[in-house]
């Protein structure tokens, strides 16, 4: 009986652990998918453009590989990653007098991703656009026009998405406030009726 009650309760040790391990990592990503793809497509965008002169011959196909890389990044930081894991949503539109009006979002909801999950969210945002100008000024300095083109075209969207969450976060006044409490879409069903 004496063994039988040390294997149960090293066998209720290790369920304890594992469910305490599980717990942990619940409480740093809530939304892994959304971390995993934040990061995805602007690395693998990185790689691509690292590896690509000694994969293929073909600037055109790593050109369109690339921006497609970044259109994806792009739309996915703005339109998901954002707004699970820290809450932010921005974009840019053009009224009936043809101003361009910045239009911010901030949810407070509980569905927010972690401190861990935001700490990805600002690193990624930040780091990658300092890697592109990195590699701007070593095209330029090398002498490789072609590829300096594709270089300003992905600062062009790492950079875009940074300064408008670097807007939302500050609480651009611009559009309307900047604290609202969902992400339903009134906004925008009431601009279609209108």
């Amino acid at each position: 009986i004496n063994k039988q009650t040390k294997q149960n309760t090293k066998l209720d040790l290790f369920v304890s652990d594992a469910a305490t391990t599980f717990e942990t990592q619940k409480r740093f990503f809530l939304h892994p998918f959304a971390s995993f793809f934040h990061l995805f497509f602007r690395v693998v965008a990185i790689v691509v453009y690292l590896l690509c002169e000694w994969v293929s011959k073909s600037f055109t196909s790593c050109f369109v590989l690339i921006i497609t890389l970044l259109s994806f990044d792009f739309w996915s930081v703005k339109n998901v990653t954002g707004r699970l894991l820290v809450g932010l949503r921005w974009w840019n539109q053009i009224d009936e007098d043809g101003k361009s009006l910045w239009v911010f979002e901030t949810s407070r909801g509980q569905n927010i991703g972690t401190e861990t999950e935001a700490r990805i969210f600002w690193l990624g945002l930040i780091i990658c656009p300092l890697i592109w100008t990195f590699f701007f000024f070593t095209s330029l300095f090398s002498l490789k026009i072609k590829w300096l083109s594709l270089v300003v075209a992905s600062i062009s969207f790492q950079a875009a998405n940074l300064y408008g969450y670097l807007r939302c976060k500050a609480g651009g006044q611009e559009g309307q406030p900047p604290h609202t409490s969902s992400f339903t879409g009134q906004r925008f069903l009431q601009r279609v009726s209108d």
